[in-house]
């Protein structure tokens, strides 16, 4: 699908960004405020800019970023990217969901920038999503690209949809994981969490 950008304010954002501010207009009529007072007079349009930029993972290709760097070497240990930091809004209430990501990867042939490993995170994590499917999609597209011996996605998050509504819990963490490959094996996958958790460098 074709994203469309356009220029407002010397700044690109995809097309629709008017229609997105008239929406926000009537949802602040909606709840009980006045649009036109001068503190939320520009705030629809406030609003759209900062949810363009919070889902422009919707018109990036996360293959691309790996392939654009992709490196023939015969180096066949594991490879960990750890403490990747990330925010998200979750598709259920679209409130924010923040954390850290750990991906580790056993090259087959090839490696690629580890900097594309946290662009890749980032580029599923500005989508709307559920913690457990951005988990399994970063496994995919680096399994999917790279065709390594073996991919391992660990995510520790806190959700503001627990914390400032529902149950309240301010000091939940959800963790969840992703493992293909040699990381079936639970030696591989045990070394992965000893090496993330380990903070010496």
């Amino acid at each position: 699908m074709k994203i469309e950008i356009k220029e407002y304010d010397n700044e690109k954002y995809r097309e629709g960004i008017e229609e997105l501010a008239d929406h926000y207009e009537k949802i602040l009529g909606l709840l009980g405020e006045d649009p036109t007072r001068e503190g939320l007079e520009k705030t629809p349009m406030r609003v759209a800019k900062a949810m363009q930029v919070l889902t422009k993972g919707y018109t990036m290709d996360a293959h691309k970023i790996l392939t654009d760097a992709l490196f023939k070497e015969d180096y066949n240990q594991m490879v960990i990217v750890k403490d990747i930091n990330f925010f998200s809004l979750c598709e259920h209430h679209m409130l924010p969901f923040y954390g850290k990501a750990h991906v580790a990867y056993i090259p087959n042939g090839y490696i690629t920038g580890l900097s594309k490993i946290a662009r890749v995170v980032d580029i599923f994590a500005h989508r709307l999503q559920v913690q457990e499917r951005m988990t399994q999609q970063i496994k995919d597209c680096i399994e999917q690209t790279l065709h390594p011996l073996g991919v391992m996605v660990v995510i520790e998050a806190k959700h503001m949809c627990m914390q400032m509504r529902g149950v309240e819990k301010q000091n939940s963490i959800t963790t969840t994981s992703d493992f293909s490959g040699a990381f079936k094996q639970a030696k591989t996958r045990q070394e992965f969490m000893n090496l993330i958790h380990n903070n010496q460098i």
